[in-house]
């Protein structure tokens, strides 16, 4: 159980600057309990890491002016396609996407290493239907990329908020918080009521995920984007190596 609660404090920090909590969350849930199945291990992470995203929502929403007209589209869109993503596990391997995925985080780290400006400054780029359109388009991919597969989401939310809608790191961060919240409950709604969850233990991680995402969102809003853009690349970098050793591995 301590390690448990320590993981997710660590899990909690991490996801409400950059998400990518999951890469340690995870992990110990299953080295802990190697005898529980996977769908209640996943549904036991959710219910923890749902209340802290949210919680680091409400603290971004405090201090940061949140782009609701993008966000909320977004939200939605990608509350809807996860269940698409979570039936589409029946029929495609997911081993089929390890490739792409590490392709994808590849070009991502790249392109922001490459532009240093990249994420500094907050200028929205799109108005009206255009930015409904993009929202709805970004929500609906991200969403059924969680429901289906999972690692990564907040760091390509973060990416792709910055990359099209001209968001700075530290707003796309908030953004990206608002979507997770959404994924987390489509995925909970399918968790809970066929008994995939632990709630004791997710309970007790919860509080602990709440304590590590109240000290993530205080680095962000002190730090700023600059310090979130860091955390960014070193996220991505810990994601392209596990799926690089996940997809050569399986070869």
């Amino acid at each position: 159980m301590l390690a448990l609660v320590l993981a997710a404090f660590l899990a909690g920090a991490i996801d409400a600057v950059v998400g990518g909590g999951g890469l340690i969350q995870i992990p110990a849930l299953f080295a802990v309990h190697p005898g529980e199945s996977a769908a209640t291990l996943f549904g036991t992470n959710k219910c923890a890491s749902v209340v802290g995203t949210a919680n680091a929502t409400w603290r971004y929403a405090l201090r940061v002016k949140m782009p609701w007209r993008t966000i909320l589209p977004a939200a939605i869109a990608a509350f809807a396609f996860s269940y698409l993503g979570a039936a589409a596990v029946a029929w495609l391997p997911k081993d089929a996407i390890r490739p792409l995925i590490l392709l994808l985080l590849i070009l991502a780290a790249v392109y922001t290493l490459k532009r240093k400006d990249f994420g500094q400054l907050h200028r929205p780029a799109h108005a009206g239907p255009q930015e409904l359109i993009y929202a709805v388009l970004l929500g609906g991919v991200i969403g059924f990329y969680d429901g289906f597969f999972g690692p990564g989401t907040g760091s390509f939310l973060i990416f792709l908020f910055v990359r099209f809608f001209g968001f700075d790191f530290l707003h796309a961060s908030a953004g990206a918080k608002v979507v997770n919240v959404a994924t987390n409950l489509a995925a909970l709604a399918y968790f809970m009521p066929n008994g995939y969850v632990l709630p004791v233990l997710a309970l007790t991680m919860a509080v602990a995920n709440v304590s590590g995402s109240m000290a993530g969102t205080w680095l962000a809003l002190k730090h700023g984007s600059g310090f979130v853009r860091q955390v960014f690349l070193v996220v991505v970098g810990v994601l392209i190596v596990k799926f690089a050793w996940d997809t050569f591995r399986l070869l």
